[in-house]
């Protein structure tokens, strides 16, 4: 039986712990990324950029946001002078994100796995990190299939 108001965590419900555990690391992520004025929402919106340009409602979707907020996300990194947004000349009404030199630099710096991958295994073995990655990509999988429209955000 769980309990989720218990102090040890080891009574919480899983739920609970994959929470306090993904808050944990993305605090420590954002610590990370700071060092390039980046943050968690920013950082793969830069990694998709490196790839290709991309409209704010093609990141939106990548990214599993609206594009309310991919506007706002899209704002932040150029005002940071990692990206450019320009009107699309076939559709005036679309916005094209484009990565600028200073954002391939910086994301390519902030993307070296090691912090990374510290921050997501620390205190586990070599097969315990194989078990979670596992575990993560099938958890990841079976969401995406089950996805609600509403879930953005």
């Amino acid at each position: 039986m769980t309990d989720p108001t218990s102090p040890d965590p080891a009574d919480w419900p899983t739920g609970r712990l994959l929470f306090s555990v993904v808050r944990q690391i993305e605090h420590e992520w954002n610590d990370h990324l700071a060092g390039w004025e980046l943050n968690h929402a920013g950082f793969p919106v830069l990694l998709h950029l490196l790839g290709t340009p991309h409209t704010q409602r093609e990141l939106a979707d990548l990214n599993g946001v609206t594009e309310q907020t991919m506007s706002k996300v899209v704002a932040r990194l150029e005002r940071s002078g990692y990206v450019t947004r320009s009107t699309d000349p076939a559709d005036r009404r679309r916005r094209t994100v484009v990565v600028t030199d200073a954002g391939r630099a910086a994301a390519l710096e902030a993307a070296d796995r090691r912090p990374a991958e510290d921050l997501a295994t620390r205190g586990l073995d070599e097969q315990q990190t194989h078990d979670l990655r596992e575990i993560l990509l099938t958890m990841l999988r079976a969401q995406e299939t089950h996805r609600s429209p509403s879930a953005q955000d």
